[in-house]
């Protein structure tokens, strides 16, 4: 069994999914992606299998893949809007992901850029490694309204905190968890456009599917309420980065915080780098040795699981 692993989280920290992977008598080569199309679709065919990462699998790797070795896909995360599933199907290459083992390190990155761009702790730690003492003024939290969009596994872990941190807290799902809500400081709203119009704050947690890519609109953007700080963790299809930029220059939005970019790694011609305003994080959200583990177990899991069922 020949397996290809391009997660470059799964091979920058030990633990027990390294362990397990080690246990198994396969034959396993590395690459570090995520990989373009490019990259990718001159080695597909040489594996019975991937354990892969955000990876582009498009139709046309994986026939590529098809034609050579490939039969199994295992995902090593929760999103698979990299991978075709209809030509997956199609090829009868099985595709597995990991959910249910991130949500909480997300959450926790959410709060934590939350409170970095409030308190200015990311342009403080410049100032003063820069041997500096500019004092940039912050800003509470307390009684501040944030509003959750996509009441998933991260959203209500999110959901979960916020309230304890003094932050008034709504909610929109298109498909509401009504017993999560009962008992719980949560006020539902009922459409992205509300949610924007009343809240300070609007963190994104949806996958990205056709029904939501760009679902933060320009007309959204430029009708919300002034200087709302928006965040995203989820995925960079959820916006247009050129609409996030002029927002901000129109003082539209007071910040845009992303641990996900149109194009990763980051170029030196991405419209959001080094803009005022903007906060990236290099897609580190669930990159914790807890949830790595618990991941990379989950994804070497799922392929023995696939193996055996074939």
């Amino acid at each position: 069994m020949k397996v290809l692993l391009t997660s470059t989280s799964f091979q920058d920290c030990d633990g027990l999914h390294k362990e397990l992977l080690n246990q198994q008598k396969w034959e396993v080569s590395y690459l570090r992606g995520p990989l373009k199309k490019s990259e990718i679709i001159g080695e597909v065919a040489n594996y019975d299998a991937l354990i892969c990462g955000d990876d582009v699998l498009d139709r046309d790797v994986l026939e590529k893949g098809a034609r050579g070795s490939l039969k199994f896909i295992s995902k090593y995360g929760v999103g698979l809007d990299k991978i075709d599933l209809v030509a997956a199907k199609e090829l009868g290459i099985p595709v597995t992901n990991c959910p249910g083992v991130n949500q909480i390190a997300v959450a926790e990155h959410v709060i934590a850029m939350i409170f970095s761009f409030f308190k200015n702790i990311h342009l403080s730690h410049e100032i003063t490694s820069l041997g500096g003492w500019k004092r940039p003024l912050g800003n509470e939290l307390f009684g501040r309204k944030i509003g959750i969009i996509g009441l998933g596994a991260i959203g209500k872990e999110l959901a979960k905190r916020t309230p304890f941190l003094g932050i008034e807290t709504f909610v929109y799902d298109v498909n509401l968890d009504y017993d999560f809500l009962d008992g719980r400081e949560l006020k539902v709203l009922t459409s992205v456009e509300e949610i924007f119009k009343t809240c300070d704050i609007v963190t994104l947690h949806v996958p990205l599917l056709e029904s939501t890519q760009g679902i933060v609109s320009k007309e959204i953007l430029f009708d919300c309420k002034p200087g709302l700080v928006l965040v995203n963790t989820s995925r960079a299809g959820l916006v247009y980065e050129p609409d996030i930029l002029e927002a901000l220059r129109l003082n539209r939005l007071g910040g845009y915080l992303t641990d996900v970019l149109a194009n990763e790694p980051m170029g030196s011609n991405c419209v959001l780098k080094n803009q005022p305003g903007v906060l990236i994080t290099p897609h580190v959200g669930s990159r914790t040795r807890e949830t790595i583990e618990r991941q990379g177990t989950m994804a070497v899991q799922n392929l023995i699981h696939l193996i055996k069922a074939r």
